[in-house]
């Protein structure tokens, strides 16, 4: 049963997927966002084409675990992709996984344009391997 890993962003959504058997995560793809009904759309078929049962959100929760404005979009947007795909969707405290990410990807010596273009794959394989690593 495969998951899929989701770092929400306002520009960029990054995607990462389970092997199989759910042991490990990896990176799928940085998604340019377009608008809602795409997202969704793009998303969907990510879903459908790879046999996915869960999607694992990351929740940018504030520092001192409240939840802000980016929450709430985070959460409306499961829903409406819970709504379309029907899948279960868990939430994951995403607190720090963007640096963590960037710390990695400047220990691999990864050029600060490049970075931007993955850092968001990368922080989403982090959310789901948390997610796997807790299973």
């Amino acid at each position: 049963m495969r998951s899929l890993g989701i770092d929400f962003g306002d520009a960029r959504i990054g995607l990462a997927i389970s092997d199989p058997i759910g042991f490990f995560a990896s990176g799928l793809e940085t998604y340019k966002r377009v608008n809602l009904e795409k997202d969704l759309e793009h998303i969907k078929n990510l879903i459908k084409e790879k046999d996915v049962k869960t999607i694992v959100v990351g929740l940018p929760l504030n520092m001192d675990g409240s939840e802000g404005i980016r929450v709430e979009k985070t959460k409306e947007f499961c829903e409406n992709l819970k709504d379309l795909a029907g899948v279960n969707i868990v939430y994951v405290d995403e607190r720090l996984t963007t640096v963590q990410a960037e710390k990695m990807l400047i220990e691999q010596d990864v050029r600060r344009e490049d970075r931007k273009k993955v850092i968001d794959k990368v922080a989403a394989t982090i959310i789901l391997q948390s997610y796997l690593d807790k299973q």
